[in-house]
């Protein structure tokens, strides 16, 4: 290599490290300011990140004389391989299991039955409305994976509106939907692009639900089979007995590595790695040492937020990319009434799940106490907290209507705008209000008993599933009693089931104490 290809690739590499030096400048102020504005009633992260976003965006715009607001360009292959996992992790890692399985069945009916409704009402509502502005150019697939790309919510900036401790039963089920709501649009947007739009039928719906029933269980299965793998490893080998980093590092690389094999295998990474956080946080956090629990659950953490705030900051810059707004062809009018459409449709796509499925799973769980049915307030603050469209929402975007972070016409361009602007006004103004909801539609003295567990005698959760000590006929009379209480409870009563099975059989195995102090 000659002097002056050195000189060249050198010049590359410096213009490629200060956009990235500015840009973690600017993170690092955002994290200042986020600390500042910590007690502030209305602000969170997410709102601070987008705002000194769109503030950096201004002042880039200024010095480039109008030309650009971009440090960087968004890949979305990067959002997804390097962005998400730790997010998705850490958000398995740290929830608290006991209220996440309890209200599962509730989780999977909004999760997976709502993205399904949601992506049809504003695949037809946007297929409709659209051209009424103006905005034609649209296939039917671009439609579609609409559909999928507003229907995904935000899970990174509601999880810092809610809090476990204050609200549990509301966390659970907004956090929890978010995940799998998240996992569910990305698959279901992955199909999307596999079929022949020119020929769609009833097969065709018949096959893309097998597939993601498939896609689902295998990413599931997947995730369970890293996190026991991970714990009997820990439990086995004992690496604290040497080093703690070791331990340390093999939890991180484990979860990053099922993560990686669902995506080469064509699977959800998002769902294999939230579920290997939560049984590796369920299992193999009890066989590493003290100092090492502590490091994990800061480390996850830290990661996660770095992520989340590194994507919000970005989406905040990325509103003013000036070269998207000269491509687009729709008036300052026709594009308020797009944003305003899409906006509409995702609130009543949202409605249109939230209350009537909530209504089912009342019934699913009819003989449950008052506290731990969802009442109306609930259901309002549910549906107003999951309006929110963040990360995933523009990842998919990117991934529809540009070539690696570039759009390609005007239609194309509108859309990506389209979409910023839906997520920079859902996050804020939504974000904004949501905790002020909270406390107005539940006040503090009412959230410390709103996810009270239906109660199960000692005596029946002490009792083994079946015992070779005892007669055919107690067996027999016992399992009729639990089928009983199956019809009766069914939620409650398969979540007991559980705990007598892992207490019995999964722990002694993969590690953790009969009690559950888990994080």
């Amino acid at each position: 290599m000659g002097m002056a290809d050195f000189a060249i690739n050198i010049g590359e590499s410096h213009k490629q490290v200060v956009p990235l030096t500015i840009f973690v400048a600017v993170l690092c102020f955002c994290l200042v300011i986020g600390h500042l504005l910590g007690e502030s009633r209305w602000f969170n992260e997410s709102i601070t990140a987008l705002l000194i976003g769109c503030l950096t965006g201004t002042i880039i715009l200024l010095i480039s004389k109008w030309k650009s607001s971009q440090l960087l360009r968004f890949d979305e292959e990067l959002f997804f391989i390097y962005l998400l996992p730790p997010i998705i992790f850490n958000a398995g890692f740290q929830v608290k299991k006991k209220q996440f399985f309890h209200n599962f069945f509730t989780i999977m009916l909004f999760g997976v039955v709502g993205v399904f409704i949601s992506s049809s009402i504003i695949t037809a509502g946007s297929w409709f409305l659209f051209p009424k502005f103006g905005f034609t150019g649209l296939t039917a697939r671009d439609y579609l994976g609409i559909g999928t790309i507003f229907s995904s919510t935000d899970t990174v900036c509601t999880l810092q509106v809610l809090h476990q401790e204050e609200t549990p039963l509301l966390y659970s089920l907004v956090f929890g939907e978010g995940v799998v709501n998240d996992a569910t649009s990305v698959v279901l947007f992955n199909a999307i692009q596999k079929i022949d739009v020119n020929r769609i039928d009833g097969w065709t719906a018949f096959h893309i639900f097998v597939d993601f029933l498939y896609l689902f269980s295998t990413s599931t299965a997947l995730g369970v089979a890293a996190g026991l793998f991970t714990a009997y490893i820990l439990k086995g080998l004992y690496f604290g007995r040497h080093s703690t980093l070791r331990e340390i590092a093999l939890t991180v690389l484990m979860a990053y590595l099922s993560y990686m094999l669902a995506e080469l295998l064509g699977l959800s990474g998002i769902l294999t790695v939230f579920f290997s956080g939560i049984f590796m946080s369920h299992y193999a956090w009890h066989n590493v040492t003290e100092s090492s629990r502590i490091t994990t659950r800061h480390v996850f953490a830290t990661m996660s937020f770095i992520a989340e705030t590194f994507i919000f900051l970005y989406v905040g810059m990325d509103a003013l990319d000036i070269e998207k707004w000269k491509m687009s062809k729709l008036s300052v009018g026709n594009s308020v009434g797009v944003y305003g459409s899409v906006v509409l449709l995702v609130m009543l796509g949202r409605a249109a799940f939230v209350f009537p499925l909530s209504v089912l799973s009342n019934c699913m769980s009819r003989n449950a106490t008052r506290s731990s049915s969802i009442t109306f307030k609930h259901q309002i603050i549910i549906w107003w907290a999951g309006l929110m469209r963040g990360a995933v929402s523009i990842a998919l975007a990117f991934k529809q209507f540009t070539h690696y972070g570039v759009s390609l016409d005007p239609v194309n361009a509108t859309m990506v705008t389209t979409t910023v602007i839906v997520v920079l006004f859902s996050t804020i103004v939504f974000g904004l209000l949501t905790k002020p909801l909270v406390n107005y539609l539940l006040p503090h003295s009412d959230t410390s008993n709103i996810d009270r567990e239906p109660s199960i005698s000692k005596e029946d959760m002490t009792l083994p599933l079946l015992s070779f000590e005892e007669s055919a006929e107690t067996n027999l009379l016992r399992a009729k009693d639990s089928l009983s209480m199956l019809i009766d409870r069914p939620v409650c009563t398969i979540h007991s089931f559980w705990r007598r099975f892992d207490d019995a059989y999964m722990r002694p195995i993969f590690g953790g104490p009969l009690s559950d102090p888990s994080p």
